[in-house]
């Protein structure tokens, strides 16, 4: 009997530890890695896919006096950009998620908005199947391919100033996009309804929105791992890869002298944004194209003093060109124009402008960790008094993160 009441015992004992031994697999199920794409964490029933990523980009730019005076009229030295950002799937894969977090000073929208606009990203998706997805929060807008490229994927240590005067930036809204093909070439198409006003974006009368669309053609087929959207060809494509888009926006009533950037204006006003680029790849070999432009029919603002702010209205061209090496050195350049309209002529910053910039990049580990020189020559004329700057840019630029 005694031997019997053991034995149950030692039964019972191995039963709950062998139950205690299955809660804690389940438990240690939950997994945590580390790769390309950053630090993943996973939920022990894999319903949940969290991707943290973050981003460090040091410059240090120094401006000269003038085209012949190569004593320094000014610099800026500092964290460019910090960016911390998540990604991933909750509780279904069809539900994705997006945020990103901005802590530079230089970085938060702060000068325009007198606000630290911290929150970049903040974006929910549902994919109705792989080819369509919904969104409704804050994220870039589908206009012109160099904004919507991450700032961490360029070639350049900055975007170029066509993007600088008139990209759509980021707006809160709901966006769709939809990618498919036909008669064999992959095409995409990305549709947006948004506040028009940007990050910081005040309450509306009405519904005053902006609407937004791009189509993206890809006559040659699909970019290996998605080279369509970083700059150069860092794959080293094995057959010619094309990609022809346009874009338009129309934006009712915005607040802000470009839409949705720049300071506010005294009064708001209507205004449409047009964009058309290309980018073609291969064989380490990269070109880039890309038109913009910004139209108002009354783009000038006054408040009961006088003082004035405007839409910037005008035409932008771009054009860059790289080829990477075999020790991932890559050597760039690039030429980019603004032109005013003429109903801002003669405004503060509203000169004609034009860029002609060197860039030769080191890529540590692609995009993730590079080191950059770079030397800009700058022009800028007055078109009403006809007057000429002329300068140079240098720049040392350094990136890293995950």
């Amino acid at each position: 009997m005694k031997f019997r009441l053991i034995t149950v015992c030692f039964l019972l004992i191995a039963v709950f530890a062998g139950r205690i031994s299955a809660q804690e697999t389940r438990r240690s199920s939950a997994s945590f890695d580390f790769d390309d794409k950053g630090m993943q964490f996973i939920a022990p029933d894999t319903s949940t896919k969290v991707i943290m990523r973050f981003r460090i980009q040091n410059s240090i730019t120094l401006n000269t006096k003038s085209e012949d005076d190569f004593d320094i009229a000014s610099s800026d030295l500092g964290v460019r950009r910090l960016r911390l950002r998540f990604g991933g799937f909750l509780y279904d894969p069809r539900l994705t998620f997006n945020l990103q977090l901005s802590f530079a000073r230089g970085d938060l929208d702060y000068e325009d908005t007198q606000y630290p606009n911290i929150i970049r990203d903040a974006m929910a998706f549902w994919a109705f199947s792989k080819n369509f997805q919904i969104g409704v929060g804050q994220t870039k807008l589908p206009g012109n391919r160099q904004r919507v490229i991450s700032s961490g994927d360029l070639q350049f240590a900055e975007r170029s100033i066509v993007n600088s005067k008139f990209t759509l930036d980021r707006d809160f809204g709901i966006q769709t996009n939809y990618s498919s093909s036909i008669l064999g070439m992959p095409y995409n198409l990305r549709a947006a309804v948004s506040t028009g006003d940007g990050r910081y974006a005040p309450k509306m009368e009405g519904a005053n929105f902006a609407y937004t669309g791009r189509i993206e053609l890809l006559p040659f087929g699909k970019f290996t791992d998605g080279g369509d959207y970083f700059e150069g060809d860092l794959v080293r494509e094995s057959t010619p890869k094309l990609s022809i888009a346009a874009a338009y926006s129309d934006n009712k009533k915005s607040t802000r002298t470009r839409g949705q950037l720049g300071k506010k204006l005294y009064e708001p006003r209507d205004m449409t944004g047009a964009f058309a680029d290309f980018i073609f790849k291969y064989k380490g070999f990269a070109v880039y194209g890309e038109y913009a432009n910004r139209r108002s029919k009354d783009p000038i603002t006054k408040d009961a003093n006088g003082n004035i702010q405007y839409v910037y209205v005008g035409d932008g061209y771009l054009l860059q060109a790289s080829y990477l090496f075999h020790n991932n050195i890559e050597l760039a350049a690039r030429l980019a124009i603004v032109e005013p309209q003429s109903k801002i002529y003669g405004l503060k910053d509203a000169e004609w402008n034009r860029n002609i910039t060197l860039n030769s990049t080191y890529y540590l580990h692609s995009h993730r960790a590079k080191f950059q020189l770079e030397i800009t020559h700058n022009t800028l004329e007055n078109k009403q008094t006809s007057a000429i700057s002329k300068n140079w840019l240098f720049r040392f630029n350094t990136e890293i993160g995950i």
